[in-house]
């Protein structure tokens, strides 16, 4: 095990009718972030609306949000929270809105372009605090320091990106990280997510379960105990999961669904251990450029990449086979898996969702920002291509 340093400062507000309750924790006149209205559809604009006022806190709103996020709300909403003199942000939605409001929180206090922190990597000092009312279980956003789904469109001169020139011919999906960025609060009502497409349910069950296969495949030796929580989580989201798409309003198997997005992705299950990524930086060149949702490039990613590189270490591939799936070997263990995204109903190829060969080199070398990526298997653009073509 190695070691490690961890804070998890998110209070968790978690239950029925705990939407009610928002205004009691928002500190100071803050920015309500949402997506594209179905909040308003729900009647949910309305309880938070009134929780506000409730509270007397004042507020200013900018909606919007679509998934795979834009750069040029990000900007609307740093001059509005400088315009307003806003103090705190809320966001009220799935992953992409508190993505959003995460790169509108550290803009706040940076002179230059938000897209520095994505294109440059920029160490984010310095941002708002932001309070989320959970509606998608999935990115586990709600309690993470990162900010991991952000779309930008930048206009593209070679293979070098602009930061100056938004542009839709081209895009690229470049996260940003930063304690700070962690939410102070994130309540989450499973009632919320009854009315989920079941499209949508099933995306967000493979984006959580991508989160903790991120980290179980690593080459750190002696972490015994978080193999055992990362395993048990995914069993539960299995067991779940499979409730949920039959009965959308279970409110239990809602539950279970929920707590596990945010522990797939706030950190614990990956303490002491090297993590990979390599599968969610391949899959966010997909989503970039085709604009699918994160989850299904995920169902077809993962399986592709662990049929490359399970030789690595099949010790550890059949330990993720019987533990997770009760099979006996490796590759019936991705094969589950791949059954498993099928019958919830998500793409299992990119065939599946109409996409080609055509961009599969650009992809990959898009896909390596530095030298590599990875960690459990270092990838190089060539290995990179060959995921694609196995995934398709």
């Amino acid at each position: 095990m190695e070691n490690f340093t961890y804070s998890w400062p998110t209070k968790i507000i978690f239950g029925k009718t705990t939407e009610n309750e928002v205004g009691e924790h928002v500190g100071g006149k803050c920015l309500l972030h949402y997506g594209t209205g179905s909040i308003k559809k729900t009647g949910l604009y309305d309880k938070i609306v009134a929780s506000l006022k409730k509270s007397n806190i004042d507020f200013v709103e900018l909606g919007g949000v679509v998934p795979n996020p834009k750069i040029e709300l990000v900007r609307e909403g740093i001059e509005l929270c400088k315009k307003e003199n806003v103090g705190f942000i809320l966001a009220v939605g799935g992953g992409s809105v508190i993505d959003s409001a995460k790169a509108i929180a550290a803009g706040v206090y940076y002179d230059g372009d938000p897209w520095d922190f994505f294109e440059k990597q920029l160490p984010v000092e310095k941002a708002l605090p932001i309070g989320v009312v959970l509606t998608i279980p999935a990115a586990g956003s709600e309690a993470s320091s990162g900010n991991g789904c952000m779309v930008l469109a930048v206009g593209m001169a070679g293979s070098e990106a602009s930061a100056a020139s938004v542009i839709s011919t081209s895009t690229r999906k470049i996260g940003m990280y930063g304690d700070v960025l962690r939410p102070k609060f994130a309540i989450m009502n499973p009632e919320l997510t009854f009315t989920l497409p079941k499209f949508q349910t099933a995306c967000g069950i493979a984006d959580m379960m991508a989160h903790i296969i991120e980290r179980y495949f690593t080459n750190t030796r002696d972490v015994d105990l978080t193999d055992k929580l990362c395993e048990a989580t995914l069993r539960s989201i299995l067991k779940n999961a499979k409730i949920v798409m039959d009965d959308p309003n279970d409110y239990a198997a809602r539950a279970e669904i929920m707590w596990a997005s945010t522990i797939a992705h706030q950190g614990f299950l990956g303490n002491g251990r090297e993590e990979d990524w390599a599968s969610h930086k391949i899959e966010h060149e997909l989503s970039a450029q085709y604009n699918i949702t994160h989850g299904a490039g995920l169902a077809v990613i993962i399986p592709a990449w662990m049929k490359y590189v399970y030789k690595h270490d099949e010790k550890r591939f059949g330990q993720f086979a019987k533990e997770v799936f009760g099979k006996q070997t490796a590759m019936e263990g991705i094969e589950a898996l791949k059954q498993f995204f099928r019958e919830i109903g998500l793409p299992t190829s990119l065939k599946d969702m109409d996409i080609d060969d055509g961009k599969f080199e650009e992809m990959s070398r898009l896909a390596i920002r530095k030298d590599h990526i990875g960690n459990f298997v270092k990838l190089k653009p060539e290995d990179v291509l060959e995921i694609y073509e196995i995934a398709l």
